[in-house]
């Protein structure tokens, strides 16, 4: 059952490392967890929600900074992650211009900022979570981090360059950089995807 809520908390989410910016501004419930957060970050950017991924917060009771993500760990020595299901986004978003970073897919590291703008009145007849700006397209899957994504880039920016048609198929036939439009976003319900992720009904 969803809960009710009379407020939304607005974000600015910007890759980075990567010039010109690639961000996005997003409105999402005032009840949402952080688990929910990262689901509709990934549809907002672009992401498809293929690798782990974590928030870096302040806790704002202790000043320390939290891991939050999926649990679980795959060697030894690595700290386990706090659930983000069970982490209340307001809490760590107590007022305007809190930041906190989002790392997803360990293996190409893609830090995002997080940063929350605003916190407004749900406006009636309006679906949330919502996109409602953003500048660049999100890089391809797997194209490995910053330095991966500029070297895609100078290949499939410049005509007759070599592999350039195998890197825009693999890309999925087609790749335009500067193109993003906040009203081709579509999110999915987080409590679906939780169950979908760990097959759970």
């Amino acid at each position: 059952m969803k809960m009710k809520y009379e407020h939304v908390y607005q974000f600015k989410v910007t890759l980075k490392g990567i010039e010109p910016p690639i961000w996005r501004r997003i409105q999402v419930p005032e009840t949402y967890t952080l688990w929910d957060l990262h689901v509709a970050i990934q549809n907002a950017m672009g992401w498809t929600d293929s690798h782990l991924h974590l928030f870096l917060v302040k806790n704002p009771a202790t000043g320390l900074i939290e891991e939050i993500g999926i649990p679980g760990k795959e060697f030894e020595d690595e700290v386990d992650f706090s659930p983000g299901w069970e982490r209340k986004t307001a809490r760590y978003f107590p007022e305007v211009g809190t930041t906190a970073d989002y790392v997803y897919d360990f293996g190409d590291h893609w830090e995002h900022s997080v940063e929350m703008e605003g916190i407004f009145a749900r406006e009636k007849g309006i679906r949330y979570p919502r996109c409602i700006d953003g500048r660049r397209a999100c890089p391809p899957e797997d194209c490995g981090g910053v330095n991966g994504f500029n070297d895609f880039l100078e290949t499939v920016l410049v005509p007759g360059s070599e592999n350039r048609e195998e890197m825009i198929t693999w890309a999925g036939g087609k790749y335009d950089p500067k193109k993003f439009d906040p009203g081709e976003v579509r999110f999915e319900d987080p409590d679906k995807r939780w169950k979908e992720v760990f097959h759970r009904h």
